[in-house]
């Protein structure tokens, strides 16, 4: 198996722990960053605009996503404008659709034509993944997210739609496809075996990253370890 230092796709850490974030800004294998309005509630932040400044202000040499969080799209242009303005190295992150399924294509055209960079995110079907890339074009360097882990969780297979997905883009060269919310360390080598571009990995399960080429033997070792160590410290008897 390959090791990290022989991937090709990018990896993202995706969270809003501002902790956490600057201890994986000090890791090289950690290549930008992604946070949305969900894990931002999850944390406490209640202050979007300090929280995302106080991240940009420490890392400027690492792209950044950051989700505009309005369902209106006159809005959703007016906030984008507003992040793209906080730092070159942010990318605006536009859903596929609003609530209503109403398609951010347009937007996402429109802000394209005005430079803003940007990450189409919440794509789970390959017709969403043709409309968005075409919508983009080629004016900026922009990403579009797929959540390939959200579609493994329908039972469905994502590889080859994450395939088709690299094909589909490969026409605009200004674009990267992000493997998004993946489960397990494995989707990282998943991801690079198809070349995709990007995979956005949660700061849990990048803290496994120290286990990629473990000896499988040593592994099974520590398991057994750790099972008689915790039923001697519960005191268990029979």
């Amino acid at each position: 198996m390959k090791t990290l230092d022989q991937l090709n796709v990018k990896i993202f850490a995706d969270g809003a722990d501002l902790d956490g974030i600057l201890e994986l800004y000090r890791n090289p294998y950690i290549k930008g960053f992604t946070t949305n309005p969900t894990l931002m509630r999850k944390s406490g932040i209640s202050d979007y605009e300090k929280f995302s400044r106080q991240v940009l202000e420490k890392i400027s040499d690492r792209p950044i996503s950051l989700e505009v969080f309005s369902d209106e799209f006159g809005e959703m242009e007016r906030q984008a404008h507003k992040i793209a303005a906080w730092g070159k190295n942010v990318y605006v992150k536009i859903p596929v659709t609003n609530t209503r399924r109403e398609s951010s294509a347009e937007l996402v055209r429109r802000l394209a034509s005005d430079g803003v960079q940007l990450n189409v995110t919440a794509l789970m079907t390959n017709d969403q993944v043709s409309i968005a890339s075409k919508a983009l074009g080629s004016h900026i360097p922009a990403y579009i997210s797929v959540f390939a882990g959200r579609i493994a969780d329908t039972g469905r297979d994502p590889v080859p739609l994450m395939k088709e997905a690299v094909k589909i883009m490969s026409a605009y060269p200004n674009q990267e496809l992000i493997w998004a919310s993946p489960r397990e360390l494995l989707n990282i080598f998943q991801a690079d075996e198809i070349g995709c571009h990007v995979i956005t990995v949660t700061h849990d399960v990048l803290k496994k990253l120290s286990l990629v080429g473990k000896d499988l033997g040593e592994y099974s070792l520590d398991t057994v370890k750790l099972f008689y160590t915790d039923a001697q410290k519960a005191g268990y008897q029979l």
